[in-house]
């Protein structure tokens, strides 16, 4: 079975409830970082989601 990656917005903004999940790491990254901006006018860097809010499941 393989990883998949996750990414849970409300982690990151209280309000929201946005799910990224994907098999690629950096689908999921590239993902999120776009919607942080679009959605929430938020930068992050690849590495910040990474380590904050990414998780393996």
């Amino acid at each position: 079975m393989s990883t998949a990656h996750k990414l849970d917005c409300e982690a990151a903004e209280n309000d929201c409830r946005f799910i990224i999940q994907s098999e690629n790491e950096g689908e999921a990254i590239e993902l999120a970082r776009d919607h942080m901006l679009e959605v929430h006018g938020k930068e992050y860097t690849d590495d910040e989601l990474r380590e904050k809010h990414l998780q393996s499941v």
